[in-house]
């Protein structure tokens, strides 16, 4: 079975929590849309024939409140362009730099109720994606 990327496996999930919850995380989001969203049948859009950029607007709009009121800011967007170094195949319509005061809050995030009803929107406008958790360091003049 082909891995869609959508959702964390329980180990990925698993060694996210493991990792030091008190300091301030980054969330490095790479994502790629279907062309039309994919709702189940019984939903209220199904029948809507949203884009998959059109879903992830509905899932932001939902999921923006509890995003900040966890302490949840955006630090980069930007829609990427050309694949210089990588995959050709890998072609990702957003990315972004989403930014927690730690670890704590973005599980509360995933947690929360309104949260929780706000990711069948991820879910049907969501291809495939990369969620990658970094630890932020100080800017500097090199690379390392």
């Amino acid at each position: 079975m082909t891995e869609n990327h959508v959702d964390p496996s329980r180990a990925n999930f698993d060694g996210f929590k493991a990792l030091d919850r008190d300091q301030p995380i980054d969330m490095l989001n790479l994502v790629r849309f279907r062309d039309t969203a994919a709702y189940p049948g019984d939903h209220p859009l199904a029948a809507e024939r949203l884009t998959g950029a059109e879903a992830y607007a509905n899932y932001g709009s939902e999921s923006g409140p509890v995003f900040a009121r966890v302490g949840g800011t955006v630090l980069w967007s930007g829609e990427p362009q050309a694949m210089v170094i990588g995959p050709e195949a890998e072609i990702w319509h957003t990315a972004f730099v989403a930014h927690y005061p730690n670890a704590h809050a973005f599980l509360e995030m995933v947690a929360d109720p309104d949260y929780q009803k706000a990711v069948i929107h991820r879910q049907a406008a969501v291809e495939t994606s990369r969620l990658i958790r970094h630890k932020p360091r100080d800017a500097g003049e090199g690379f390392g």
